[in-house]
């Protein structure tokens, strides 16, 4: 069966929007290093970004439960264009702290991009909702060479280096607007009132909210922690190249969508429950990769490996929300589930820039397997 046109229109949004998470990734922590007051202050404006997506996420889906999904889209796309302008400015004064002020007002877009996924699933029949969850997570892949390219692409147009690169990723935000425009809110939003709502601790007795809550936040956690702290271990410490540093945060954010191709075809053969845990093997590989050098091709594969792992634990979380909830219940449970995500992802960001100075890669690395 065929995807409904919200689905596609999502999908090509997620690859202009979701640039802002590649772009944060590689530029912030290089602007932080040239900026910051101290050197353990460098991963602060990935992390800002990271601590205003948690913020962000219940008043942002208290926006789309009140106008609905459509109208948030708009307002939220507007807003973030003002946003990249704002950080370009900062970049421009060279204002470590504005810039860590624009990266925080970063995590409404993000908040606003993370719910493009269950706008894709209430758009189609049940069964149709793992293929629709994959599909729009499929824009990542583009999105992880639009992010890290514009910022080089930008790099050098204005006086301050990376200034002109945010300016670029407001014209991705203008015209994601333009395909929005095409979004029609699903059935389900008209509806969403109905049906009386259960109280939030008897959902939470479910076994299936935990297992998706958990494998999603253990997921984004491990993830983030390592990604956002390899940048500086790159590049800072190892003295790899920017060229080389942008290959392997671009090859990481391409292996955590990519296999969204065939995610639904394994939960078709293995089930979602083997897939989560073979994202937690990629995730052990990855880190013994990590630990046994520091060579391009360890953090190459190492970091390959931690974007799979991320797939199938958060595409095999997403996949077993929708199993927790009535159709009016959906904005509360979503809005908790987001919110624990993005701030347990929070404290892994914060954490890595302190981290990565005070104890090394490869201390980082270890850190992780309890969680694992």
């Amino acid at each position: 069966r065929k995807l409904p046109r919200n689905v596609w229109l999502l999908t090509i949004s997620q690859a202009l929007m979701l640039s802002v998470s590649s772009m944060v990734v590689f530029v912030d922590g290089l602007v932080g290093s040239q900026f910051a007051p101290v050197a353990n202050l460098a991963t602060l404006p990935v992390a800002s970004t990271v601590v205003g997506t948690a913020v962000a996420i219940p008043p942002v889906t208290l926006l789309m439960n009140t106008i609905g999904r459509r109208r948030s889209f708009f307002i939220i796309g507007f807003y973030s264009i003002l946003v990249a302008f704002l950080a370009s400015y900062a970049i421009s004064i060279s204002s470590f702290y504005l810039f860590c002020v624009s990266t925080f007002l970063f995590g409404v877009t993000y908040a606003c991009v993370m719910q493009f996924r269950f706008a894709s699933m209430e758009s189609v029949s049940e069964e149709l909702i793992p293929r629709a969850a994959s599909m729009v997570l499929i824009g990542g892949i583009a999105a992880a060479f639009f992010g890290p390219e514009i910022a080089v692409l930008g790099k050098d147009i204005l006086k301050v280096e990376f200034a002109g690169s945010f300016i670029l990723l407001a014209g991705l935000f203008a015209i994601a607007l333009l395909f929005l425009t095409g979004f029609k809110n699903p059935i389900t939003q008209n509806a969403a009132n109905e049906s009386p709502q259960r109280p939030l601790k008897e959902i939470f007795k479910q076994r299936v909210f935990w297992v998706s809550i958990l494998s999603a936040t253990i997921g984004y956690a491990v993830m983030s922690f390592i990604m956002t702290a390899t940048p500086v271990s790159m590049h800072v410490m190892e003295g790899h190249s920017l060229g080389h540093t942008k290959w392997v945060i671009q090859s990481h954010i391409v292996a955590m969508f990519l296999p969204s191709l065939i995610t639904a075809w394994i939960i078709k053969k293995l089930g979602v429950s083997k897939m989560m845990i073979t994202g937690l093997i990629a995730y052990v590989i990855c880190i013994a990769i990590a630990f046994a050098g520091k060579h391009l091709g360890n953090y190459w594969v190492s970091l390959i490996l931690l974007g799979v792992g991320w797939n199938f634990l958060f595409i095999g979380a997403t996949t077993f929300l929708p199993q927790c909830y009535k159709p009016s219940e959906r904005f509360r449970v979503q809005a908790v589930n987001d919110f624990v995500i993005f701030g347990t992802q929070a404290v892994a960001s914060l954490s890595a820039g302190w981290f990565i100075f005070a104890v090394g890669w490869k201390i980082l690395l270890l850190i992780n397997l309890p969680f694992i």
